[in-house]
């Protein structure tokens, strides 16, 4: 329940800041706003590219659902 939360006061604070930022206004704290998985949540491991966590981004590649990523093997 805590973390949903949080994942819904973390976007309110990002579409304010992407609002204001489309008015021309300087964010009064832009380090505050981090970016988060959108499958889970987590906020750590984030991989801005596919905007997916580091676990979420491995289950997915794993089960082929993000095209054009493959298995690296030595």
């Amino acid at each position: 329940m805590a973390r949903i939360s949080l994942v819904n006061s973390q976007k309110q604070k990002l579409e304010e800041l992407l609002r204001a930022k489309r008015a021309g206004k300087k964010s009064k704290f832009p380090t505050r706003a981090y970016n988060r998985c959108h499958l889970c949540g987590r906020r750590h491991g984030y991989m801005r590219f596919f905007g997916v966590c580091r676990i979420c981004f491995r289950e997915l590649a794993t089960n082929g659902e993000i095209p054009g990523v493959t298995k690296s093997s030595w």
